[in-house]
């Protein structure tokens, strides 16, 4: 699998859509709206709750 993102810049934009939407956004959402950020999330976290744990918790 191929990234384009650092893990850094996935956490940046999970929470960027977190103060956005005023909720953490689910997988469903997200893989819709923005497929990269979710391929790039599984690569570096073992699911998407753990990226958005890890992104809101930083």
């Amino acid at each position: 699998m191929e990234v384009n993102m650092s893990v850094e810049e996935v956490v940046n934009q999970i929470s960027e859509l977190v103060k956005k939407e005023g909720k953490t956004p689910r997988k469903k959402e997200v893989k819709k709206s923005d497929p990269e950020l979710m391929k790039n999330a599984l690569y570096y976290f073992p699911s998407w709750d753990t990226a958005v744990e890890q992104s809101i918790g930083s």
